[in-house]
């Protein structure tokens, strides 16, 4: 019997998203919440929830007990893990297998073999897909041992110590000097334990300049798999990503032919279940595997208005056995899509957490523009949980349209309340960087860093302030439209 009521494992942006399309299927959802998310925008979309304890996620979302317990109590019988906190959890697959529900992600062998990343790369090194110089440092009793340091000495510096499991740059120490190896590993140690509940590290020689390629997959669990293209993700801060487009723009057609059959190898290894994607550093002239993330990506959405597909759906079909992937890769694409991320975060002060309410919380309704939210006016941001609020996704005919697009919509977007990411992304898009091919992973920490945002005078100020207010009226009213407001006030603040 196909399952009809799904619990999802995440909350915020995550959750909405989710929420939005296994609603769209008709199938019943379960929201699980902490203390803190009683009144959250996803757990008001859900037709279900389940409190599952504190706001710390350690007590709540980390909690793989707390969550089967909920899912047992709502009767669920399919349970989807968004990303983020425990969607590359083994453990979690595992116990949703053990209690017969239907897990919309892959196997648990799978999530073990390549939420891994040593194991990652061992099954990428025997599918003949490039991979950087990497070792694992040898435990505290045997470190003695100048073997292993001889070969970081070959090397050469930069190295960098990556978390085994997680991803998010948490658990990531770049090395610079193999006189602080030892620290560096120890603190990369501690950060990975906190976040991941598991310490192990690994050291990898850094791949610099680079950029930051990804591979989007759908396996079907036989043997299958089928390729969705490629985004770019160079436009990172400390390997938090802040621009994502699709396609990889300048990318050649050698490299991404080969980088889309390595990604497709390494899935079909292992018979891969559902949505991936395989990521790449690319130096110029060679790429080399990064890690492959055996979940759902925040920048899915790029990819999903290029292809016009729905991921989540294609998770489900995948999980239920209704799948037909011989006809994906065969799909026309369209154009370009462009997505920033709106974190609660003030970039001129050292991308500080921002928290607060949302005083106004006001989003553009443009063409060629989606927009994927898990807050609303009024929420309390909190900082118990990652920053980031939502997304804002330009779709166009070509890079430029898409660009352009894009822009116009961050100027028609009103936050107050909190610090957002939207002007210094804003930035980064009508900058020399964001050329394709210009930049590489570590652009905005070396050219960046000093970045202030604009200031206005104050009868600008004074504008913004009466066009609020205009639009406030107007998204009462829905005459004029919001989106008209919004134009008008563009094209006099920001000409």
């Amino acid at each position: 019997m196909t399952p009809s009521r799904v619990l999802v494992a995440n909350r915020g942006e995550s959750a909405c998203r989710v929420i939005r399309t296994l609603s769209a299927l008709g199938l019943e959802t379960i929201a699980v919440h902490s203390e803190a998310d009683r009144n959250a925008r996803f757990v008001e979309a859900a037709d279900h929830s389940r409190e599952i304890g504190p706001a710390t996620a350690a007590h709540s979302y980390l909690n793989i007990d707390r969550i089967i317990e909920a899912g047992r109590d709502a009767a669920a019988d399919a349970l989807h893990p968004g990303w983020g906190f425990l969607s590359e959890s083994p453990e979690l697959a595992r116990r949703v297998e053990q209690e017969g529900w239907i897990y919309i992600g892959p196997t648990a062998q799978q999530a073990l073999q390549l939420g891994d990343k040593t194991q990652a790369r061992e099954l990428a090194h025997a599918c003949s897909v490039p991979c950087a110089p990497s070792l694992v440092p040898p435990a505290p009793e045997s470190a003695e041992d100048p073997s292993w340091k001889r070969e970081l000495e070959r090397w050469g510096v930069p190295l960098l110590i990556k978390a085994t499991r997680g991803g998010g740059g948490k658990g990531m120490r770049i090395v610079g000097d193999l006189d602080r190896l030892e620290e560096s590993i120890e603190s990369a140690q501690r950060e990975a334990l906190a976040a991941f509940g598991d310490a192990s590290v690994f050291i990898e020689k850094l791949i610099e300049p680079a950029r930051h390629i990804e591979v989007q997959l759908i396996g079907d669990g036989l043997g299958d798999v089928a390729i969705l293209g490629d985004r770019e993700c160079t436009l990172q801060r400390r390997h938090q990503k802040l621009i994502e487009e699709s396609p990889a723009p300048s990318l050649p057609s050698r490299v991404r032919r080969e980088m889309h059959e390595a990604a497709r190898r390494l899935a079909q290894s292992v018979q891969y279940r559902g949505a991936g994607t395989v990521e790449f550093l690319f130096d110029g002239e060679q790429f080399y595997f990064l890690e492959m993330n055996t979940r759902l990506q925040v920048e899915h959405p790029v990819t999903e208005q290029v292809h016009g597909v729905d991921i989540v759906e294609l998770q489900w079909q995948v999980a239920t056995g209704q799948v037909q992937l011989a006809d994906l890769e065969a799909k026309p694409t369209h154009g370009h899509a462009i997505e920033v991320r709106v974190n609660a975060e003030d970039p001129a002060a050292d991308f500080l957490p921002s928290v607060g309410t949302l005083n106004r919380c006001l989003w553009p309704q443009m063409d060629g523009i989606r927009i994927d939210s898990g807050v609303r006016q009024g929420d309390r941001i909190s900082p118990h949980y990652d920053p980031m609020l939502a997304k804002i996704i330009a779709h166009g005919d070509s890079r430029e349209h898409a660009t352009r697009r894009l822009v116009a919509a961050i100027d028609a977007t009103l936050i107050a309340g909190v610090e957002t990411t939207l002007p210094f992304c804003r930035d980064l898009l009508c900058s020399t960087d964001f050329h394709p091919g210009a930049a590489h992973t570590t652009t905005v920490e070396q050219k960046w860093s000093d970045w202030q945002a604009p200031q206005l005078e104050s009868h600008w100020r004074q504008a913004i302030d009466r066009a609020a207010r205009q639009l406030l009226r107007a998204s009462a009213s829905n005459s004029p439209t919001v989106a008209g407001c919004w134009q008008r006030l563009a094209g006099k603040v920001w000409p």
